[in-house]
This record gives structure tokens, C-alpha cells and sequence, in this order.
């Protein structure tokens, strides 16, 4: 089974192409979603997050906004945080993908905003970068509720550049084209990397490694 990391920056158009890889077949594991269902009711999460954070905590499932209101600036506390929430990720993705594999799927996609900034690339075939134009992206998020160019500089200022993105990707998908160019886009990975004929650029680490393990 070929896995693909996907991200890209706020605004580009990730989850909207994370949807035309699944409709192309692939199986498609989104970050957010795991981190989701580990804080709801019953998630893994949940206990070691109301250790930590006993507020955050409410009617067996972690609030986020009270989560924040207890993370505040605090480096140390998002430092904790991590350390408790990310093996219980890392180990939502290993099962998801060991599942994949066993029913036969041949093309897995990893949805991961901060694919780069988190080392995650080695844990990859090929990555797939969305962009768009600059002026694209800022309309986007801007159109969001509640959103600010204020806000927006400061989600900006915690990733990873987009040219910088770019220059790290195996695949490019520019969205600011319209979503029919993305999907045929999509297609085009999809046939390659499920082409037995393909050399992947880059080669993964053992299912279970994680970097620096």
C-alpha cells in the first residue's frame, strides 16, 4: 500500500482535496478528525487530558474552548499536552492504516496540516502539497466567521511558509483553478501511485516507527 501525506496552509483547499482523494478511492486519514474523537466521550483522550487539565473536562468529554482557556500562552502546558495526545494520535493512525491494508486498500492518504513542522514526511511514499494564490487564500479564510486578518496572521506565523511548503512537495495541486482542474489533478496522483511500475521518492519508515525513534 502506497501512503501519501497531504497538507498545505490554511486557506489552500486541503480538506476539500482530502475529499476528491477519497472519492478517487483512496483511504483518507484526517488528523483533526483523530484528535476529535479522541477528546469526545469515551476517547482515549480523555482521562490523561482531565489529569492534566481537570477543567477541560466536561460531561466526559474535553471542551476545547475550556482546553484553550487552560493552555492560555503557556509553552509548557501545550508541551504536556503533546506529550499525552500525540502517541494516542500516532497510534489512531497506525490502526487506521494497518486496516486499510488489510482490506486490500492500495492507496492511503495522510491529511496533516502540519505535516512538515511535525517530522511526519518520513513517515510517507510521496507528499501532496495544495496552494493557491496568496490573495486566493486570504479571501478564503477571511469569509470564515469570526475570522480577522489579525487572526489570520497569526495561524500563518505558526506554519511552515508555502513556498517553502512547495519546494518540499513531491506533488503540487493548485486549487485556485477551480475544483474540476484539483480533481483531475487528484486522478493523475491516484493512477501513479497505484501504478506497481511507480518508484515512491521517498521510502517509508517501519509502520510502527515514529521520527527519532
Amino acid at each position: 500500500m502506497i501512503v501519501l501525506g497531504l497538507t498545505g496552509s490554511i486557506g489552500m483547499g486541503k480538506s476539500t482535496t482530502a475529499r476528491l482523494f477519497a472519492e478517487a478511492g483512496a483511504a483518507v486519514w484526517d488528523a483533526d478528525a483523530a484528535v476529535h474523537a479522541l477528546y469526545e466521550r469515551g476517547g482515549r483522550a480523555v482521562a490523561p487530558v482531565k489529569a492534566l487539565f481537570p477543567d477541560a473536562v466536561v460531561d466526559g468529554a474535553v471542551d476545547r474552548a475550556r482546553l484553550a482557556q487552560a493552555l492560555g500562552a503557556d509553552a509548557a502546558a501545550f508541551a504536556r499536552l503533546e506529550a499525552v495526545v500525540h502517541p494516542l494520535v500516532a497510534e489512531h493512525r497506525l490502526e487506521e492504516l494497518a486496516r486499510a491494508e488489510r482490506d486490500g486498500t492500495l492507496l492511503a492518504v495522510l491529511d496533516i496540516p502540519l505535516l512538515f513542522e511535525k517530522g511526519l514526511e518520513a513517515l510517507t511514499d510521496a507528499v501532496v502539497v495544495v496552494t493557491a494564490d496568496p490573495e486566493i487564500q486570504a479571501a478564503r479564510v477571511l469569509a470564515r466567521p469570526g475570522m480577522t486578518r489579525e487572526r489570520l496572521d497569526a495561524l500563518l506565523a505558526r506554519q511552515l511558509p508555502d513556498a517553502e511548503k512547495r519546494r518540499r512537495a513531491d506533488f503540487l495541486i493548485d486549487t485556485g483553478q477551480g475544483i474540476e482542474p484539483a480533481r483531475r489533478r487528484v486522478a493523475d496522483i491516484v493512477a501513479l501511485a497505484t501504478d506497481p511500475l511507480w518508484t515512491p521518492p521517498r521510502r517509508r519508515l517501519h509502520p510502527r516507527a515514529e521520527p527519532g525513534q
